[in-house]
C-alpha cells in the first residue's frame, strides 16, 4: 500500500465516525439538548465563563490539546513500523480518543463546567475526587515542566553541536500574542464580524513569519541572545499572564489564529504527499527493534496524544466546557477537534515513514531505541520529513522548514498557556475539597501552578531537569488518566440507565494496556539493565492511587442507586458537588 492510499483510506475512516458514530453518542448516549443552558451561559463571568462562537472555541480547543505530543509519539511508534502506529492513530481516535474528549466535555457540560477531578466528587466520592485531582496535577506540572525545557531550547540559537535549535520562531510567536490581544479586543468590546478581524490577523502572523526568517535573532549577537534559562523564565511570565487574564483577550483569538496556521501547514503537508506521492522508506511492520520495549502494549502508551490523551479530558472540561454556547457544539468541538488532532498524529506517521529519502537514512535513524527516542530527535523527525513533503509543492525548503518549525513551537506554546490555566483550576479545585481559604484567588492558584512547572523545569535531578528525569511516566499516567476519565463516564451514564459500553470497553481496554505497561515500567526500574529508584517510587506511588481508583470505582458502580435524573447536581454557592448516586 502506498502512502497516498493510506492516507485516503483513513480519511474515509474520519468521516464515517463523525457522520455516523458522533452523532450517535451525541444523540441516543448523552441526550445534548439545546434547550440546556451550558455553563457559559449560568455562569458567565467575563473571565473563564464566557459563550463563544463554535469557530472560534473549536479552534482555541484544537490548539490546547494538539501541542507537541502528537507530532512526538508517533515519531517514535513507527519503529515497530508504519502499520502497527497507523492502526491505532487511526482507529484509536476514533472508537478511543474521540469518544473520551467528547465524554469528558459533555459530563462537565452537566457539571457547572467543572474539570473531570471535580465532576469524580460527585461520581465517586469526596476522597476519590481528591486522588484524581492529585494525579491530574502531577500530569499537568510533568508535561509542561518539560514543555517549558523543550520551547526553550527550540528558541536558542544552537541546541548543541550540528543541531541548531528555531530562534526564527522567536518573532512571530511574540508578534502573534500582540495581534491576538488586538484581535480580542475587536471581536468582545468593538462587535467587529469575525471573519475580517481573523483573515487580517491570519496575514499578519504570515507575515511574522517572514520577518522571523529575515531576522531570526532580531540583530542581536549570539551572545547577546537570551539563554535557555532565560527563555524559561520568560516562558513561565507569559504563562501565568495566560492563566490570569480573561479568556477572550488572549486565549481564544491566540489559540483560532494558530489553530488556523495548522489548518495551513498540516494541508500543504498532505498536498505535497499527494503531489509528490512517495513511497514508504519504512518497513510495515518491525516486530523486534533493538532495545525497544514489547509493541503490545507500548505502541499505546508512545503515541497517546495521537489516538487518546488524558489530557485532552481536562482541557474538554476544565476550559471548553466553561465556553460552550450550545450543548450541540460538543459533538464538532469535543469529537471532532480530536478527528483533527488524530489526523495531525496521521501526518507525524507519514512523515517520519514516507518523508525520509530512502530506507536507507530511515534504517540509520530507527536503528535502535536509544537513537530514535531522544525528544531533538524526534522534533527533527517530524520537521524534515513534513519539510519534504511541503517541498513538493515547489515551496524552498527553507522556507517550508520554518513554517513548519512555527506550527511545532507555536502548539507547544499554547499548550503551554492553557495547561496553566488547567493547572490553576486544578488547584483551585483541590483547595476547594481540603476547604484551604483563598484557593480560589486565581492570582494565587496561577502563581502556584506556574511554581510547580518551574520546579519540574528548573530542579535537576541526576543532572538534568527533573520533568526529563520523569518523563518517563508520562506516557503511562497520560493513558491512566485516559482511562479514569473513561471509568468516570461510564459510571455517569451507568448511574443514569443509558448506554455504558461505548465508554466501557475503551475504559477496559486502555485501563488494562497501561496498567501492564505500569507494571513492565516497575520491573525495569527496579531490576533493569539501569535501575532508577526515583522512577521505581513514583511509579509505584501512581500504580498504588490507580488501583485505589479502581476499587473505588468497582464499589460505586456496585452499590450505585440509579436515576433517571439526567444531570449531576451541583448546590448553590462553593458547596461539593453531589448525585443521588454518591
Amino acid at each position: 500500500m502506498t502512502p497516498v492510499l493510506a492516507t485516503i483510506v483513513a480519511f474515509v475512516a474520519y468521516i464515517l465516525a463523525y457522520r455516523f458514530y458522533a452523532r450517535f453518542l451525541s444523540d441516543k448516549v448523552y441526550k445534548l439538548d439545546d434547550a440546556r443552558p451550558t455553563p457559559a451561559h449560568r455562569y458567565e463571568d467575563g473571565v473563564d465563563y464566557v459563550p463563544t462562537k463554535p469557530p472560534v472555541l473549536f479552534g482555541h480547543h484544537f490548539a490546547s490539546i494538539t501541542g507537541l505530543a502528537p507530532m512526538l509519539g508517533p515519531a517514535v511508534a513507527v519503529i515497530w513500523g508504519w502499520l502497527p502506529a497507523m492502526l491505532w492513530v487511526v482507529c484509536g481516535a476514533i472508537f478511543v480518543g474521540c469518544v473520551h474528549d467528547f465524554s469528558a466535555l459533555a459530563i462537565s457540560l452537566r457539571a457547572r463546567g467543572l474539570s473531570v477531578g471535580k465532576v469524580a466528587e460527585g461520581v465517586l466520592g469526596p476522597r476519590a475526587g481528591l486522588l484524581f485531582q492529585l494525579i491530574i496535577f502531577f500530569l499537568v506540572a510533568l508535561a509542561m515542566g518539560v514543555f517549558v525545557f523543550v520551547i526553550s531550547r527550540l528558541f536558542s540559537i544552537q541546541l548543541a553541536p550540528g543541531r541548531p535549535g528555531y530562534p526564527q520562531a522567536v518573532l512571530p510567536s511574540g508578534l502573534l500574542m500582540l495581534v491576538a490581544v488586538v484581535a480580542g479586543f475587536l471581536l468582545y468590546r468593538k462587535g467587529l464580524p469575525l471573519v475580517p478581524v481573523i483573515a487580517v490577523g491570519f496575514v499578519l502572523e504570515l507575515i511574522a513569519i517572514w520577518l522571523g526568517m529575515k531576522f531570526p535573532t532580531m540583530g542581536l549577537s549570539k551572545a547577546m541572545w537570551p539563554s535557555s534559562g532565560t527563555w524559561t523564565w520568560i516562558l513561565l511570565g507569559y504563562a501565568f499572564m495566560a492563566s490570569v487574564l480573561p479568556v477572550w483577550i488572549l486565549l481564544q483569538s491566540r489559540d483560532f489564529l494558530n489553530s488556523l496556521l495548522l489548518y495551513f501547514g498540516v494541508g500543504l503537508a498532505y498536498l505535497g504527499l499527494f503531489f509528490g506521492n512517495p513511497s514508504f522508506a519504512a518497513p510495515a511492520f518491525v516486530p523486534a527493534p533493538k532495545g525497544a520495549p514489547p509493541m503490545l502494549p507500548f505502541v499505546f502508551i508512545i503515541i497517546a496524544c495521537g489516538a487518546a490523551s488524558g489530557f485532552h479530558g481536562l482541557v474538554s472540561s476544565g476550559t471548553t466546557a466553561k465556553q460552550l454556547d450550545r450543548e450541540a457544539h460538543a459533538k464538532p468541538i469535543g469529537y471532532g477537534a480530536m478527528v483533527g488532532e488524530s489526523m495531525l498524529g496521521l501526518l507525524a506517521v507519514l512523515a517520519c515513514t514516507a518523508g525520509f529519502s530512502s530506507p536507507d537514512v530511515w534504517h540509520s535513524h530507527y536503528k535502535s531505541w536509544a537513537s530514535a527516542a531522544g525528544l531533538a530527535t524526534k522534533i527533527d523527525a517530524f520537521i524534515k520529513g513534513t519539510t519534504s513533503f511541503v517541498s513538493h509543492l515547489g515551496i524552498p525548503s527553507d522556507i517550508a522548514s520554518a513554517l513548519i518549525a512555527m506550527v511545532v513551537v507555536s502548539f507547544a506554546l499554547t499548550t503551554l498557556d492553557s495547561a496553566t490555566r488547567l493547572l490553576r483550576f486544578n488547584i483551585e479545585e483541590i483547595g476547594s475539597t481540603l476547604k484551604i481559604p483563598g484557593s480560589n484567588n486565581r492570582y494565587v492558584s496561577s502563581a502556584l501552578a506556574c511554581l510547580a512547572i518551574a520546579l519540574f523545569a528548573f530542579y535537576k535531578v541526576g543532572g538534568k531537569p527533573a520533568a526529563l528525569a520523569l518523563w518517563q511516566l508520562f506516557g503511562t499516567t497520560n493513558q491512566l488518566l485516559a482511562g479514569l476519565v473513561l471509568i468516570l463516564a461510564t459510571l455517569y451514564l451507568r448511574h443514569r440507565r443509558w448506554p455504558i459500553w461505548f465508554t466501557a470497553i475503551p475504559a477496559v481496554f486502555i485501563m488494562s494496556s497501561t496498567l501492564i505497561a505500569m507494571v513492565t515500567n516497575l520491573w525495569r526500574f527496579a531490576f533493569g539493565p539501569q535501575r532508577d529508584y526515583l522512577l521505581l517510587t513514583i511509579g509505584g506511588v501512581l500504580l498504588a492511587l490507580a488501583i485505589w481508583l479502581l476499587v473505588e470505582a468497582v464499589l460505586s458502580l456496585l452499590h450505585h442507586t440509579q436515576t433517571d435524573d439526567p444531570e449531576v447536581h451541583f448546590l448553590d454557592g462553593d458547596e461539593d458537588p453531589v448525585t443521588e448516586a454518591s
